[in-house]
């Protein structure tokens, strides 16, 4: 597991372009019948990534959960949201299985203890993207797929950036601890996500991207509103957001996106616009 610990605004403003890469970027997050997983300590969230291939792989192959969260099994006081952003494959979820189409949403609660993904197809396995959550309460486990999720049309071919908000791990949809997820799609032609930015103070927010051309990159903008930076990312990259960052991104193409968010609160709207013409 990769550990990644705060990062303050101040220090933030000296860092080259290679350090923010180290502490915000998360640059691979699958390999065949592996979990990668990388812990930051901003909100204590997880981001990892599966692609179960030969194996039926368990959630906590290769992470020591007692040393990485002081609990018995991953689950044990969190919960996690999944997306399968590959070909079919199926999550167990202590008994239950799920099976898990292109941009299908799982979530699970705290206190599952055995859970495990496998793909239908060994020559296009499945890729589970993932976040997880400290969590005090839990909910109910629930499989969600595109057209449950609430759909919020934003955006305008004039200012590149009309796209669709797809509102899964969501209070609109389902209770949650925490956690909230959702996914993005741009349309053909938009480039911009997230414009004019934002930040909020009550919690931290993941990107990770995808549905994005090889030969492609995302320019994902960071740092406090007057003092801007950013970070070069490629297809199936994600990157954190510390609470006092803004986090947007312009393409050289159209993509998709999927962020999470943890924190003190989980009021979609309850951020802190920043206007274009005060960016600098």
């Amino acid at each position: 597991m990769d550990i990644r610990y705060s990062v303050n605004q101040r220090d933030f403003k000296r860092y080259t372009t290679e350090e923010i890469a180290n502490e915000f970027l998360i640059e691979s997050l699958y390999a065949p019948d592996t979990v990668k997983a990388v812990y930051t300590h901003i909100d204590r969230m997880v981001t990892l990534g599966c692609m179960p291939v030969a194996e039926t792989v368990p959630l906590d192959k290769g992470i020591d959960c007692m040393k990485a969260f002081g609990t018995e099994f991953m689950l044990e006081r969190r919960e996690i949201g999944i997306f399968n952003l590959g070909g079919e494959g199926s999550v167990e979820a202590d008994g239950g299985t799920f099976s898990l189409s292109f941009q299908d949403c799982l979530y699970i609660t705290r206190g599952t203890r055995n859970v495990s993904f496998k793909s239908a197809d060994p020559g296009t396995p499945a890729k589970f993207y993932m976040v997880s959550a400290p969590a005090h309460k839990s909910c109910k486990t629930t499989f969600l797929k595109m057209e449950d999720a609430k759909k919020v049309p934003l955006g305008a071919n004039e200012t590149s950036n009309k796209r669709v908000i797809n509102q899964f791990i969501h209070p609109d949809v389902l209770e949650t601890c925490q956690l909230s997820m959702g996914l993005t799609q741009l349309e053909s032609g938009s480039v911009w996500n997230t414009m004019p930015p934002h930040t909020h103070e009550r919690r931290m927010e993941i990107y990770t991207y995808f549905n994005l051309p090889d030969d492609h990159a995302v320019f994902h903008m960071m740092g406090e509103g007057q003092q801007t930076r950013h970070i070069l990312v490629r297809n199936e990259q994600a990157v954190i957001s510390p609470s006092w960052s803004i986090h947007s991104g312009c393409g050289t193409s159209n993509y998709s996106f999927i962020w999470a968010m943890g924190g003190e609160n989980q009021t979609f709207t309850d951020m802190d616009a920043i206007p274009i013409n005060e960016l600098r």
